[in-house]
């Protein structure tokens, strides 16, 4: 199995905490995505600053994408492990993240989602129109 999505499976049940990656007991879709790094990558890359629950919307900055830029590699191909950042509505800024499961058919993605937690959802249609890019974690 992938280690990202083992490790992403590891946190679910996880509650909703903002600003939070600490597995079971609270983390927000960054903060599983930090936790994941560290269990699988070691040291996070950088500080995160902190953060408002809006995050960069009334500037319009893309800030969460800028970061994924800044430290995971670009993907093109839809694969387990990968990292998706979402646009919530359109004209917004991207601010919502999750690790792909599985690919195909059953398609689903890990992410930690205000008022449920860490949980693995289908990557349904509404899902998959909101994303706006794919990332790999970099290689060890």
């Amino acid at each position: 199995m992938n280690p990202y999505v083992q490790a992403a499976r590891s946190w679910i049940g996880t509650p909703y905490l903002h600003q939070a990656s600490h597995r079971g007991v609270g983390t927000d879709c960054l903060g599983l995505l930090r936790g994941i790094w560290r269990e699988v990558l070691g040291e996070e890359p950088e500080a995160i600053p902190p953060y408002s629950r809006d995050w960069s919307e009334p500037s319009g900055e893309e800030r969460l994408w800028r970061a994924a830029r800044r430290h995971l590699c670009p993907s093109r191909i839809e694969a387990a492990g990968d990292v998706v950042l979402f646009r919530m509505r359109a004209g917004a800024v991207a601010k919502h993240l999750g690790i792909q499961a599985r690919t195909g058919a059953q398609a689903s993605f890990i992410h930690a989602y205000s008022g449920h937690g860490v949980v693995e959802s289908p990557l349904s249609t509404p899902w998959r129109r909101r994303i706006v890019a794919r990332f790999t974690f970099p290689e060890v």
